[in-house]
């Protein structure tokens, strides 16, 4: 079978026209910027894959497959209408725009060529995590109280929800715009990190009520009655620097954590109760099939004040880097269900394959 695998290359944004794509994972988070004393980071291309990774999925997909590269760029269209591949291994995660993720999987469609994972509708409104919550919480789906600030003009101060309370960046993934700082204590720290997400990243900022118990994370594979849960993951902040706040934040991410010093952030499987377990099952499993969900998913979950998990994020498109010393969630927990990273490629491509009846 000829497989696409469509994706979008991560750069070194200070070199973007050079075309060099020698670098490392981490390059392009290196180059610092300092304003009024602070340090920050360029997050332009957090959600974007390295040729690692992108080379690992190919090498997965070549084991029963042809395989060709097309990079998810503005000449992506015509690529596909050219090559027409059986099915596209989809993990591109777009270019411009609060629909970025849904802009491969719309032109799939528009070109009636199969493709791994959510549809258009489901990726845009999962990297909407306002709009995700609100639908789960028709669902009774426990997620943390929150609201939107659009601009600071309209933003008067008055709050409904207890510090402290943490700030977010409404379109993103990949802890992309969350930071240390994200986690407030008081309005002149809310204001401040307000400010900070709206000037930087242009959209709105999220902000919820910060929630103090444990975390994890579950990989979810398959589609309906088959869907399942991967060991789940607990994510240990003990770990961390003493002055870093108990979140998996940009720094602990990419700055804190590299291969050469890999924090000892993740357990798989959680040390948890059966009941815990279950609970934490339920919910992700209920929340895949919610939001309509296909193939694929990682959940973010947070336990609230009194143990019960809430829904932090959904993501639709997990990362996948494959070297296990970078501690990617939904490979860790396929290792830990016994899968080696290329048979859990090619499960999901498998899924696809099966929901569109080619197998």
């Amino acid at each position: 079978m000829h497989v696409g695998l469509v994706f979008n290359l991560k750069k070194d944004r200070s070199d973007d026209s050079n075309g060099d794509d020698s670098f490392s994972s981490v390059k392009f988070l290196n180059k610092l910027n300092t304003k009024q004393g602070e340090i920050t980071f360029d997050d332009t291309y957090a959600e974007w894959d390295t040729w690692e990774t992108i080379n690992a999925v190919k090498l997965a997909l070549e084991e029963n497959h042809t395989v060709t590269l097309i990079e998810a760029d503005e000449d992506v269209f015509e690529k596909l209408r050219k090559t027409r591949p059986d099915i596209v291994f989809n993990i591109a995660e777009g270019f411009h725009g609060v629909s970025r993720e849904a802009q491969v999987p719309a032109i799939l469609e528009m070109l009636n060529i199969p493709y791994t994972g959510s549809d258009p509708l489901t990726l845009a409104i999962c990297l909407d995590k306002a709009r995700t919550k609100e639908i789960l919480s028709y669902h009774k789906i426990p997620t943390a109280k929150f609201f939107v600030v659009e601009n600071l003009d309209e933003f008067d101060g008055n709050i409904d929800l207890e510090f402290p309370l943490i700030v977010k960046p409404l379109h993103e993934g990949s802890s992309k715009g969350i930071f240390n700082s994200s986690v407030v204590e008081n309005n002149r720290e809310l204001l401040s990190e307000i400010e900070r997400v709206l000037r930087t990243y242009n959209e709105p900022a999220l902000v919820e009520e910060f929630l103090p118990g444990r975390e994890f994370t579950v990989a979810i594979l398959g589609n309906g009655k088959e869907a399942k849960v991967l060991p789940i993951i607990e994510i240990k902040f003990d770990s961390l620097p003493t002055e870093a706040k108990p979140i998996y934040s940009f720094e602990a991410k990419w700055i804190w954590d590299t291969p050469e010093k890999p924090l000892d952030i993740f357990q798989c499987p959680a040390e948890i109760d059966d009941k815990l377990k279950e609970m934490i099952e339920k919910i992700a499993l209920s929340t895949f099939k919610i939001l309509r969900c296909r193939d694929w998913c990682r959940i973010d979950m947070r336990l609230d004040k009194n143990g019960i998990p809430n829904i932090l994020e959904v993501n639709p498109l997990p990362g996948i880097l494959p070297n296990p010393e970078d501690n990617s969630c939904f490979p860790k927990a396929a290792r830990a269900a016994g899968l080696t990273y290329n048979q859990m490629i090619n499960e999901v491509l498998n899924t696809a394959l099966k929901r569109y009846r080619m197998i």
